[in-house]
């Protein structure tokens, strides 16, 4: 079981000492590890600069030989020291704690090879069974041995770290404790524990074996004198057990109430998969979480996965290279942008920003052209000249409808007007001319920056077969030799390809979802899929963003940018020639480098192919049940081809429509069988907690089982009344006094539209408080947590029941609930939605 949590109370926790806080005395001693570790492979690294300098004076002796030498001497060092370099940063990750194991032999890695534990190295006795821990060990991204040869970290691949991925509380084998150490550069910023053998009582260097985080509560659990107790945490851990081995074909679905370790089971399962098939998925994983605050938990508590790039977290506002999500949408535009109904008007968005309006600078870099016939030039063979108007002027001309003009045109539209002038005559193509062809090349289905060549192609022809020419070429030959000409000569010139840019410009997402901020245009564009008032709010809504569609993004524009992002294509670049050195060219050789040089660019191209990667071979999707049918679609594009793992619960939903969103869930997945599991054990929060977050959860979705607590607290949910205006002081008092009460966090929850607000009503209470909307809280947890104003939350959006069931299952020890007005509190301030 994966830990969750930041610390627990003595309650929860029987190993913990009362002194100096336990977690902060086990930050230390890995950080002390950790710094031995970083000074050996600063030796390491010296000792590889030196062997690439000895290998650069080697190569002065000139010989054939000492060349040869000196080009292996330099590849294996170079090898070495990239390595070296390029794991140097948060490589350490986890540790293990083993009993003795059946035999003594040591592997190449300094570690001891067996699997299971030893016959003896568990001693039952009255007190129940006791264990010496026999061996640890950490792992990293690459093994470490100290000076004498002894492991100061196992390579994540070796067979000895098998065990810190394949253990699991059903099968532990060898290990009695699994460590996840958080680190950044060289410094240890947390541990969580996992205690896979919670019914032991073990020492390490003769003293009680120390357990950070929820391992402590399946330690308190595990001591329980009861039968029950006992046979609980044997359920919790199998059934967490069997979603993890499960095989990795098709779609692994699971379901489960807050605090049944939804998250943790699927970033456990990613683990084990990664390791049993590596081959299977090189293609890397990725895993989705529904908000930036959840991505950093996770990286904080999940195991590193593999190599650099294997593994992609990513909030699903962060799905799209180069967008971020820093706003949200009300309720209401958020129902509106997330519907599937927004891909009928993507569609047509996508085709009608074509007849959008060109930047007045681009048109008048052509309107001279444009405006005066005599600047149709005849090329070299006096064949061709070219007149395209771009932008001119709307009214007509005085001179009777003179070709080239302009008549016709509207400023700063889409050219209406194309002349030619060819074999001696002019050649014009009109507005209805160039609609016709414009709507035969959006005839089909593909991307429309894709579809440009096919719209050059078409005008060419329009304007050949306006020439003539086909009836004046008989022979087949000539008439292809003719046509050959007469497309490289139009094509060549500088104003056909402004008159293309202007006709057919390339479209980006940004700027076509600038362009819905018009309403007019917009409403044009979702006549008859969204009413009046849904186009104003979407329009409004986009109104934040400049004309090429750069501005603040919420989660929903995301989903609609990949979504044009689709339907616009990205057009085909030429490729760009490498640069030769002419040196090069002149002696036929290159320069001998090393395999760091060599690596290099290879790196770089590796870390751009993983920010532009769109296809997955597994992913993973947390909190399933909120995503909207446009995130769907987003998601499902990146694993076209993947196994899957989605996790969730509909009863904490916050999509207003789950059977529309169901629709677009099993469009994504396909027709791939799906295996399903449920995970029935709330382990997270005291009974006293769940029994209240029940209540709700009765309203919300009437008939679904809550999960089963499984631990008591003795401390009941707290009622703290509050008036209208003075929510603010009534929440900053409870956080201080749950500031005294625990040693972690405290979240304070609230509605989205007072986000702002809690932030200034907590300020100067310290980092250990966090405020935070009833959205952003989804996946995460707290030691204790006050829910201001439930009524405002359940009242924000037809799903807000459900985001106050997921609002009062955060805390893991206290929770107080701040009523106002709205709340109709009783005499004992108890809200009416709280009530039995």
């Amino acid at each position: 079981m994966a830990a969750q949590n930041a610390t627990h109370d003595d309650r929860t926790a029987p190993r913990r000492d009362s002194g100096d806080g336990v977690r902060d005395r086990e930050i230390r001693i890995e950080q002390t590890h950790l710094d031995r570790v970083y000074h050996r492979l600063e030796e390491k690294i010296h000792e590889a600069e030196f062997l690439m300098d000895d290998a650069a004076k080697r190569g002065q002796v000139g010989t054939p030989g000492a060349l040869a030498e000196r080009d292996a001497q330099v590849f294996r060092a170079g090898v070495h020291l990239n390595r070296l370099n390029s794991e140097f940063e948060d490589f350490l990750f986890g540790r293990i704690d083993l009993l003795p194991g059946k035999d003594g032999e040591r592997g190449p890695d300094g570690a001891y090879t067996s699997v299971e534990p030893a016959d003896d190295a568990i001693r039952t006795g009255p007190d129940g069974d006791r264990a010496e821990i026999a061996e640890t060990l950490h792992i990293g991204r690459i093994g470490v041995l100290d000076a004498d040869y002894a492991p100061l970290v196992i390579d994540w691949r070796a067979p000895a770290a098998a065990p810190f991925y394949r253990s699991t509380p059903v099968a532990p084998g060898r290990v009695v404790r699994r460590r996840v150490i958080r680190s950044k550069g060289r410094r240890v910023l947390g541990v969580e524990d996992d205690l896979l053998r919670p019914e032991l009582s073990a020492t390490l260097d003769g003293s009680a074996l120390p357990v950070v985080g929820d391992g402590a509560l399946m330690a308190a659990l595990g001591q329980a004198r009861g039968h029950t107790m006992r046979d609980i945490v044997a359920s919790i851990q199998a059934e967490q057990d069997q979603v993890i081995r499960a095989p990795a074909a098709s779609i692994t679905e699971v379901e489960g109430g807050p605090g049944t370790g939804k998250t943790a089971v699927a970033l456990h399962r990613a683990a084990y998969l990664l390791y049993q098939d590596r081959r299977r998925y090189a293609g890397g994983i990725l895993v989705v979480s529904p908000t930036p605050l959840l991505v950093a938990y996770t990286e904080g508590v999940l195991p590193s996965l593999g190599e650099e790039g294997q593994v992609a977290i990513r909030a699903v506002g962060s799905l799209v290279e180069g967008a971020e999500a820093t706003t949200y949408d009300t309720p209401a535009v958020a129902r509106v942008k997330g519907s599937s109904r927004m891909l009928r008007v993507l569609r047509k968005a996508a085709r009608g920003a074509l007849e959008m309006p060109r930047a007045a600078a681009a048109s008048a870099s052509t309107s001279d052209h444009a405006s005066d016939p005599s600047s149709a030039s005849p090329s070299d063979d006096g064949q061709l000249t070219l007149d395209v108007a771009l932008g001119a002027p709307a009214a007509p001309s005085n001179d009777g409808g003179r070709p080239g003009a302009g008549s016709g045109t509207r400023p700063g539209g889409p050219p209406e007007r194309l002349r030619v002038v060819a074999f001696g005559a002019r050649i014009e193509l009109d507005a209805d001319e160039l609609r016709r062809i414009r709507q035969n090349v959006l005839g089909g289905t593909a991307p429309v920056n894709l579809l440009r060549p096919r719209a050059r192609r078409l005008l060419l022809d329009a304007l050949w077969t306006r020439s003539g020419a086909p009836r004046r070429y008989t022979d087949p030959e000539l008439a292809a030799e003719a046509r050959e000409g007469f497309d490289e000569d139009i094509s060549s010139e500088d104003v056909f390809q402004e008159f293309l840019d202007a006709w057919w410009p390339e479209l980006t997402p940004r700027s076509v979802l600038a362009a819905m901020a018009d309403e007019k245009r917009l409403g044009r564009w979702s006549r008859r899929v969204l009413n009046p008032r849904e186009v104003r709010q979407v329009a409004r809504s986009l109104a934040r963003l400049g004309p090429d569609g750069q501005g603040p993004l919420s989660v929903h524009d995301v989903a609609l940018l990949d979504e044009l992002n689709t339907l616009l294509g990205l057009p085909a670049r030429p490729a760009t020639p490498r640069e030769v050195d002419p040196l090069d060219q002149l002696t036929g050789l290159e320069e001998l480098t090393t395999y760091a040089d060599r690596a290099g660019p290879r790196r770089g191209r590796a870390d751009r192919a993983e920010r532009e990667r769109a296809d997955y071979a597994h992913v993973i999707v947390d909190e399933a049940q909120d995503l909207t049918p446009m995130q769907w679609r987003m998601v499902g594009r990146r694993g076209r081809h993947a196994t899957w793992t989605v996790v969730g619960d509909p009863a904490q939903s916050s999509w207003s429509d789950p059977d529309e969103a169901g629709r677009a869930r099993d469009e994504a997945l396909g027709s791939r069988p799906r295996r399903r599991f449920t995970l029935t054990v709330n382990y997270r929060n005291p009974s006293e907690i769940a029994e209240l977050a029940t209540r709700v959860l009765t309203l919300a979705m009437p008939g679904t089982p809550a999960p089963e607590a499984v631990r008591s607290t003795g401390v009941r949910p707290r009622f703290a009344p509050g008036v209208d205006g003075d929510l603010g002081a009534a929440a900053r008092r409870e956080a201080l006094r749950l500031l005294d009460e625990v040693d972690g966090t405290v979240g304070v929850v609230v509605a989205m539209n007072r986000r702002e607000q809690a932030r200034q009503w907590l300020t100067g209470l310290g980092h250990r408080v966090v405020a935070l909307g009833s959205l952003e809280a989804k996946g995460l947890e707290y030691d204790a947590t006050v829910v201001v104003s439930p009524a405002e939350i359940a009242d924000e959006s037809p799903a807000g029941l459900r985001v106050l069931y997921v609002a009062l299952t955060r805390a893991t020890q206290r929770l107080t609930v701040v009523s106002g007005t709205r709340d109709e509190p009783d005499a004992h301030g108890v809200p009416d939605l709280l009530r039995e």
